[in-house]
């Protein structure tokens, strides 16, 4: 994922920054505790697409 890009990325539920997790190739947001897919290399940043992160993932993000 280009660095640049996740620049300018922002979850379109909370308006946070996000990460991108190379080895399920998903965008995390923290605060909305949701995960976007990345499709052929394109985010798909719709609400409806994402999914909920557990609280076992999330735990993992703080470590």
């Amino acid at each position: 994922m280009d660095k640049k890009l996740l620049e300018v990325l922002a979850c379109p539920v909370s308006h946070a920054g996000l990460e991108y997790n190379a080895e399920k190739n998903e965008l995390i947001c923290r605060v909305s505790k949701l995960a976007y897919p990345v499709r052929e290399g394109i985010p798909v940043l719709l609400e409806t697409e994402a999914r909920e992160l557990s609280g076992d993932e999330m735990t993992a993000l703080e470590a």
